[in-house]
C-alpha cells in the first residue's frame, strides 16, 4: 500500500460516523465550549478582581469605572456565548438556549463582588499563614494557590447554577498550571489557605469549613467505589468533611465520607480513614532507629 493510500483510507476512516463520537457529543451540529475563550474569561475575572494586577497597562482611578465597564461587557457576551455551548452540549439537541444563556450570565455577574470578597480572605490567610510572604501584593502575584482559588471560586458558582462541563474545564486549566486539583463541587469556606500547593487534590464533594489550611500533597479523597455502584451524578457524599480551623501537613491522605473536627491538627504523611474528634492530635508513629552491622539484616 503506497504512502497514499494509507493516507486516504485513514482519511476516510476518521472522517466517518463513529457511534462513540455520537455518544460524546450529544448535538454533534452544535459548537463546543471553547479553551482559549474559557482561559480569557479567567482572565477578565482576574483583571476585575483584583484590579491592576493582571491588566496589561495600570489604570488610573478616574478612568477606572470606564475600563471595568469594558471588560464587563467582554466578559458577558463570551460567557454568555460558552454558557450557551454548554448548556447544547448537555441537552442532546440543538435547541434554542440563547435566552437561559444570558440569564445565567448576569446571575454570575451579580455574584461578582461576592467572588472578589472571599478571594480576598483567602489572600488574606495565605498571607497571615506564611511569614515568607512580605506583602499582600506579593502573594496575589506569585502565589499558585492564588490563581488555583480564582478559577475554583468562578467554577464553583457556575456549578452552583447548573451549568455543564465549564466548571470542571476551568478547574483543570488551574490544575494543570499549578498542581493543584480541586473539584468545582467541592465547598470551601472563607480564608482557605494552601502552603505551596503541588500535588493538593480535593474532591468533588468535599465540604471544608472556614480558617482551614492545607500543606502539599494533601489529598482530600474518596474510598474506592466498585463500578456497578458508581453514581456520575455527584450525589452520592464520599469525601471528607473538614470544619473550621483545621491544619493538614503535608503529604496526608484522608479518604471517604469522615468528618475532621474542628481546630483538629493532622500530621505529616498519616493515612486518616476514620473521623476525628474536634482539637484532636493525629500524627504518624516515631520513626525507630535500627542499626545494622556490616549488612546484617538486610
Amino acid at each position: 500500500m503506497t504512502d497514499q493510500e494509507i493516507f486516504q483510507k485513514n482519511v476516510t476512516l476518521l472522517s466517518q460516523d463513529n457511534p462513540i463520537d455520537t455518544e460524546a457529543i450529544p448535538c454533534a451540529t452544535s459548537s463546543l465550549p471553547s479553551i482559549e475563550m474559557l482561559s480569557e474569561i479567567v482572565g477578565l475575572v482576574k483583571e476585575l478582581v483584583f484590579p491592576g494586577y493582571f491588566d496589561q497597562r495600570q489604570v488610573q482611578e478616574a478612568m477606572r469605572g470606564y475600563h471595568t465597564g469594558v471588560k464587563m461587557e467582554r466578559l458577558c457576551n463570551i460567557l454568555s456565548e460558552q454558557i450557551e455551548f454548554a448548556l447544547r452540549f448537555q441537552v442532546g439537541d440543538c435547541a434554542d438556549t440563547s435566552g437561559s444563556a444570558h440569564a445565567l450570565t448576569m446571575q454570575f455577574i451579580d455574584r461578582l463582588p461576592e467572588i472578589k470578597r472571599v478571594l480576598y480572605t483567602d489572600v488574606r490567610a495565605i498571607y497571615d499563614n506564611d511569614p515568607a510572604a512580605h506583602t499582600i501584593s506579593e502573594v496575589i502575584f506569585c502565589y499558585p494557590v492564588v490563581q488555583a482559588m480564582i478559577h475554583y471560586r468562578m467554577a464553583h458558582e457556575l456549578q452552583l447554577m447548573g451549568i455543564p462541563v465549564l466548571p470542571r474545564i476551568i478547574t483543570e486549566m488551574a490544575h494543570s498550571e499549578t498542581g493543584i486539583d480541586i473539584h468545582p463541587g467541592a465547598s470551601i469556606g472563607e480564608y482557605f489557605s494552601i502552603d505551596h500547593g503541588t500535588g493538593v487534590v480535593i474532591g468533588e464533594t468535599t465540604v471544608i469549613g472556614h480558617h482551614v489550611t492545607l500543606y502539599q500533597g494533601v489529598t482530600l479523597g474518596a474510598r474506592s467505589i466498585q463500578g456497578d455502584t458508581i453514581h456520575h451524578d455527584g450525589e452520592l457524599p464520599r469525601h471528607p468533611i473538614i470544619e473550621d480551623r483545621v491544619t493538614i501537613y503535608s503529604n496526608s491522605t484522608l479518604l471517604g465520607r469522615i468528618t475532621i473536627g474542628h481546630d483538629a491538627i493532622i500530621g505529616g504523611n498519616v493515612w486518616v480513614t476514620h473521623s476525628v474528634a474536634p482539637y484532636s492530635r493525629i500524627l504518624q508513629s516515631k520513626a525507630q532507629d535500627v542499626s545494622f552491622t556490616d549488612g546484617a539484616g538486610i
